[in-house]
């Protein structure tokens, strides 16, 4: 069975060691990326102390398992070309030979780099948060201009590229300023190298690897980022839910035929500005992040209390899960105050559930998140030290069973596996939260 790996939270949840883990027994044939693009993060360790923090290559990598870049995935080739190289410092001797990339993945290029750090700056203490990697950039340059943005397949024509990368490079120019970004030429030249050394495919190479056997579907970002469904504008240009990965498996002649997991952990974190209801500076100390820090571009890494309102919301928005893995199972023996958070009090009302609305109202979301700004933890439980009931606990705030538990980098338990969507073909949201003697709602 196919299992399509998404994060319920803000990102960093632990993805990547859930994918690792999907590929251990050897019988995964393939991790497909689905979304997002090179500013994801990753971090594998393995048991013999290997790291890796993974951006575009499958976390399935360290293990052998071949990846898949889709269509839904922004292709950033220089950056995929250090990644690449680290992964043979560890041990991965030919980490191409695992790698195929759909021809019409967009193009990530450092124009669009550079155009998306000089907008972020210009906006001041209003910045977004972004990763500075471009990938924002291309989706918007790809819907102004759909006829000229770069595409993987693209790398294989010089003269195309050329003439695309130049347009690119001049239009942003005569929005922004000069760009520190190197000639046009040298692009193309380190491009067209991509494209020799990749296997480039159509989308029915996807369609025959699927055939083959069981694959991974890895997610990046976190859906409370989602474009459409996350707390605008503090938002990634991509769409994190199970969607795109649904799309590709029905393509595929596979509809409805993978185990939605979703991925959280024991506290809820994210990187630089945005709402983060449970924040609580007190346990950054006792829960120190050896592989995430603060960043140039996305700002603080922030830590705060299981939010089970926003993660129940992840779990609604993406129309409900098969499984959770529930990662940092430790985390609350270091911190003996952590808790969970089943509601939130805005302006004078208690409210346990945030209703999720239309795909693509905008403006709907921005005035979600200023209420979000201004709530404050008002009910919580506390499941104690012992990590069996917080796994519990979760599984119970968020309506689904836990599939994957983890309590380190490199301990991840498989639980027994709950029936697959042929058994339970209704998947249900996240259960109705507990009531409380006092006035509740759903803030809409």
């Amino acid at each position: 069975m196919h299992t399509i790996v998404v994060d319920l939270g803000f990102g960093d949840a632990g993805k990547g060691a859930a994918v690792d883990r999907l590929c251990q027994d050897g019988t995964v044939q393939a991790v497909v990326r689905f979304n997002g693009g090179a500013q994801a993060a990753h971090n594998v360790v393995t048991a013999d102390g290997r790291h890796h923090t993974f951006a575009q290559f499958g976390s399935g990598t360290l293990r052998g398992v071949r990846t898949h870049l889709s269509r839904f995935m922004t292709v950033d080739p220089l950056a995929l070309a250090a990644e690449a190289d680290h992964l043979r410092a560890v041990g991965v001797p030919d980490p191409y030979a695992l790698l195929s990339v759909d021809r019409a993945a967009p193009l990530a290029t450092p124009y669009h780099a550079a155009a998306n750090r000089l907008r972020e700056q210009a906006r001041g203490a209003d910045r977004h948060g972004s990763c500075g990697m471009g990938v924002g950039e291309a989706a918007a340059y790809a819907l102004a201009h759909p006829g000229d943005a770069p595409t993987v397949g693209d790398c294989a024509s010089r003269p195309r590229l050329l003439r695309q990368l130049r347009l690119l490079r001049d239009r942003l120019a005569d929005e922004l300023g000069p760009l520190p970004a190197p000639p046009v030429e040298d692009c193309a030249e380190v491009l067209a190298a991509f494209a020799r050394t990749v296997t480039l495919t159509d989308g029915s190479a996807l369609h025959d690897l699927l055939r083959r056997g069981p694959a991974v579907f890895e997610g990046a970002q976190g859906v409370l980022l989602d474009e459409w469904h996350g707390f605008h504008p503090y938002t990634t240009w991509s769409t994190t839910t199970f969607a795109n990965a649904e799309t590709l498996l029905a393509e595929a002649g596979t509809p409805g035929g993978a185990r939605r997991l979703g991925v959280v952990r024991t506290y809820t974190t994210r990187h630089g500005p945005g709402p983060l209801v449970t924040e609580d500076p007190e346990l950054t100390p006792l829960l120190p992040e050896p592989h995430n820090g603060h960043g140039r571009w996305q700002g603080a890494f922030r830590t705060g209390h299981f939010d089970a309102v926003a993660h129940a919301y992840a779990v609604e928005v993406c129309g409900g899960v098969d499984a959770l893995a529930v990662t940092h199972l430790d985390a609350p023996a270091r911190a003996r105050g952590l808790r969970i958070c089943r509601a939130y009090g805005i302006d004078g009302t208690l409210v346990e559930r945030l209703a999720p609305g239309p795909s693509g109202d905008l403006v709907r979301q921005a005035a979600l998140t200023a209420r979000l700004q201004r709530a404050r933890p008002a009910v919580w439980d506390t499941p104690g030290r012992d990590p069996r009931r917080w796994s519990d606990a979760i599984s119970a705030a968020l309506g689904a069973p836990v599939l994957l538990e983890s309590s380190s980098a490199t301990r991840q338990v498989l639980r027994k596996p709950p029936p697959g969507p042929e058994a339970a073909p209704t998947r249900h949201p996240a259960s109705e939260p507990a009531r409380h003697p006092t006035r509740t709602t759903a803030l809409r």
